[in-house]
């Protein structure tokens, strides 16, 4: 039996008829044959989606009572017992209640998957996990209920239900998505047309990824070369020079000039040493375009032009940028240059953009890092100089300008060898004077073709020839790799300092570390490998780039940092001149593994420091906070129990009394611990259900007395979305706080207001206040400000009433009272966080 198959209608916000096009599609199944069920289906109470279940056979619920409530969810058992041929599921971010087979109902659907059932099922864009930050942005609300993008991403088949912002709104406005009641509130909050249109394009831009995806790998099975201009994906050619910035900047502005366009800067260098580029300005230039919302690629390759237009090809490219070279005049008799040869070769698929920049036309200033190595092409060059010139320009001498004199062939010659120093070295240099030397013997030195000179003067002629040309050969050469060592060290020394003054100010980690050892090398991967001792295998600390190595064995290059530590690196073998530049490497990538690591143990401290302080302040708040209520519990009841004493009515009452509040007393600061408990260790998942606040907040008033609290709760307020027992929970601790600090026969106000998007509860006091810089402190556990009494509770009541809060939604802050005294502002968003009972969408986050 195979695994079903996964369609979603994934639609840009509530509303858009995703559940109405599943239900259609089902009809459209059962017309032709296919055995289709409704497992999962939230009507809403709209009336023609109700009627598309009309004929469709539905799965029983299965029902779930959680906090005295009775909950309707999927039954997974039973449609794996029924087994159909498709199912329909409603709502895949939703969070299923306590009790149920799993936790969300993606889980549910991938059991059905796994059983060979098919599965039709729908999302919105909002829902999805890594646009939670984008989203909220967009609309101001953080959705709590979210699915992974690899979940949706894994579908089969992925639709979209789209309709335009207007037309939504008008449906909206009719009563086809919300309750009338509700409908200038949702047209004014979450469904503006800006909101609209953001969430559209936002679910326009992530299918047409999903779609990019689905083509990559279509052109990779069958090996499609050809470039399909599907979508604007523009390459920029980077040297590591100063120009790559304003390159990248203008292939920036293309991409922008069409919808979806996507920038991929790409560095080529070549597999003979240290890479020609300064790191630093390649760092500069990675970090813009990663800015800019495009891409940084390395690649490795002799042939320059070829390379990139292998990597544009394979990326499905349709543009290329390049900047004017930054060769002088003189140097274009090597070749035509990258940008010519590239644009020769492109094809008429692949447009090719030549860029102009203040640095075009003023030699290359990149330092040269070759070492004494001169490069292949160069050392054959000049052993052509040396061999096939002094050949060339006997022929031409011999049948064109016979007549110029010995003087002038010997000076012709040393030219030659003069440009074959200059280009291949001392060697070919040398050729060239022992073969000049020849050819003017034997052609132009009397008696010619013979190796027989007559005369004294032309052996003593020859042989200055030859020792000018050796020595003019010798200095060249030896300035030469003065120059390209200096360079090399130049090019070190900037490696060196960047690498360094990056670990200095902790800007790299070693994933960035090693990426640069990569980068720089032109590797194909690179790793930092450890071991506990000579005996002990090793384990990767940390590895960039595909197949790293986990021995030092394997490694192409393997420097050993220490004892017990050694950097691996795999695709070639580097030269001698190049380890200790890695060496530098190594040795910082063994410093910033021992940062990190540090860095971890110092937060582990902290927390554990952390711990301390607070199981401390517990054990105090135990001692005594806790035993005072005990206390006085024990000396009532004791009391009541003694036969020595005759109580009257009026005592055994107030012993009682007495009994009563030390009880509520001690139940107060247990229901506290407990609920910090709770925070801690992030157990708090709210149900989010629309409330009036002059319901909830009269209930958090009974912990106090009846004349020690106003409220001014206007019920013209509308409905906000929140936890009813959490909200009653905060605003009870932040009265009761209140009410112990202010003066007697002062009552404390609560009053509430809507203030654009929120909701603000205020809980104003006259006590003695609080100091600006004590204002967050009073939020954190086990404080309690100024003097007071010991017996006043353990200094929880905010910091839990701050953490019910923040797991609302909200916020909870202190301001001063104007006049004097305290004002605890309680925020809330009005715009729902996620989709109530009767909202599109509709989904509960219960608490475990």
């Amino acid at each position: 039996m195979g695994r079903g198959k996964l369609r979603i209608y994934l639609g840009a916000a509530p509303g858009v008829g995703k559940t109405y096009a599943m239900l259609s599609e089902a009809h459209r199944r059962i017309e032709r044959g296919t055995d289709c069920v409704v497992a999962f289906v939230e009507h809403h109470s709209r009336p023609r989606t109700e009627v598309m279940l009309h004929g469709l056979e539905e799965i029983p619920r299965r029902e779930l009572a959680y906090r005295d409530t009775t909950f309707t969810e999927m039954d997974v058992d039973a449609v794996l017992a029924r087994h159909p041929e498709v199912a329909l599921v409603d709502e895949l971010p939703h969070t299923n209640i306590p009790g149920s087979r799993n936790a969300k109902r993606w889980q549910d659907i991938e059991e059905l998957l796994a059983a060979g059932i098919d599965v039709i099922s729908t999302v919105n864009i909002q829902h999805l996990e890594s646009l939670g930050d984008i989203v909220e942005s967009i609309t101001g609300v953080r959705q709590q209920e979210t699915v992974p993008d690899e979940v949706v991403r894994r579908a089969d088949q992925i639709e979209l239900v789209d309709m335009s912002p207007p037309a939504l709104r008008r449906r909206m406005a009719h009563g086809n998505i919300y309750k009338p009641d509700k409908v200038d509130a949702a047209l004014s909050n979450y469904f503006r047309p800006g909101n609209l249109t953001a969430l559209r394009e936002l679910a326009l831009l992530w299918l047409a990824d999903r779609v990019d995806a689905y083509l990559q790998e279509y052109r990779s099975e069958h090996r499609v070369s050809a470039i399909w201009g599907s979508r604007e994906r523009i390459v920029v050619g980077l040297t590591g020079g100063p120009e790559g910035r304003t390159l990248i900047r203008r292939a920036a502005r293309l991409a922008e000039k069409g919808a979806g366009g996507e920038v991929l800067a790409v560095y080529i260098s070549r597999s003979d040493g240290l890479t020609s580029a300064s790191p630093k300005e390649l760092a500069q230039q990675r970090t813009l375009v990663e800015d800019l919302g495009g891409t940084f690629h390395h690649v490795v390759g002799e042939d320059i032009p070829a390379a990139l237009l292998d990597f544009a090809r394979g990326v499905n490219a349709t543009q290329i940028v390049l900047g004017v070279s930054r060769r002088k005049g003189w140097q274009y008799v090597f070749g035509p240059g990258v940008g010519s040869t590239v644009a020769r070769e492109s094809g008429p698929d692949l447009d090719v953009h030549l860029i102009t920049h203040d640095e075009a036309g003023k030699g290359r200033g990149l330092p040269v890092n070759r070492g004494t190595r001169l490069g292949r092409a160069r050392i054959v060059w000049g052993w052509l100089a040396g061999i096939a010139g002094p050949l060339l320009l006997t022929w031409l001498l011999s049948g064109v300008a016979p007549e110029v004199g010995l003087a002038n062939d010997m000076l012709l010659f040393l030219s030659l060898t003069v440009a074959a120093a200059l280009l291949g070295g001392l060697f070919p240099a040398l050729a060239s004077a022992a073969v000049g030397s020849l050819l003017l013997n034997w052609y132009f030195t009397p008696p010619v073709h013979t190796f027989t000179i007559a005369d004294p003067k032309n052996i003593v002629a020859i042989a200055i020839f030859v020792a000018v040309a050796v020595s003019v050969a010798s200095v060249v050469d030896l300035a030469a790799r003065r120059t390209h060592q200096a360079a090399r060290l130049r090019a070190e020394s900037e490696i060196l300092s960047f690498l360094a003054g990056n670990v200095l100010r902790g800007e790299t980690s070693l994933e960035a570390l090693l990426e640069r050892v990569r980068e720089t090398f032109g590797m194909e991967s690179a790793a930092l490998l450890e071991r506990a001792s000579d005996v002990e295998p090793w384990t990767c600390a940390g590895s960039v780039g595909p197949r790293p190595c986990q021995n030092p064995e394997d490694a192409d290059v393997d420097v050993p940092v220490g004892d017990h530590m050694a950097l691996a690196l795999s695709g070639r073998v580097l030269p001698a001149e190049d380890r200790r530049v890695l060496a530098a490497f190594a040795a910082q990538a063994a410093v910033v593994l021992d940062r990190r690591r540090l860095r971890e143990e110092a937060d582990q401290a902290r927390a554990l420091a952390e711990g301390n302080r607070i199981r401390t302040a517990l054990l105090a708040a135990v001692s005594h906070d806790l035993r005072t209520p005990l206390a006085g519990i024990k000396a009532a009841v004791s009391s009541l129990r003694s036969e020595d004493v005759a109580w009257s009515e009026e005592d055994q009452a107030e012993l009682l009394a007495g009994i009563e509040d030390g009880a509520d007393r001690l139940d107060n600061l247990v229901g506290n611990l407990l609920d910090m408990s709770r925070l801690q260790t992030g157990t708090v998942t709210p149900i989010i259900r629309e409330a009036d606040l002059d319901e909830v907040i009269p209930m958090a008033l009974g912990g106090v007395p009846e004349d020690s609290v106003e409220l001014d709760i206007p019920e013209s307020l509308p409905m906000v979305p929140v936890d009813k027992g959490l909200l009653e929970r905060a605003v009870a601790n932040i009265v009761e706080n209140a009410v112990k600090y202010s003066p007697e026969r002062t009552p404390v106000l609560v009053k509430a207001s809507a203030i654009a998007d929120r909701v603000e509860i205020r809980v104003i006091d006259r006590g003695p206040g609080v100091p600006d810089e004590a204002k967050t402190r009073i939020f954190e556990p086990f404080q309690r400000y100024g003097d007071a009494p010991r017996g006043a509770g353990v200094g929880l009541g905010l910091a839990v009433a701050r953490g019910f809060t923040e797991a609302l939604g909200g916020t909870l802050s202190a301001e001063d009272t104007p006049g004097g005294g305290l004002t605890m502002v309680l925020s809330l968003q009005l715009t729902p966080a996620r989709h109530l009972a009767d909202a599109p969408g509709a989904t509960y986050s219960p608490a475990p």
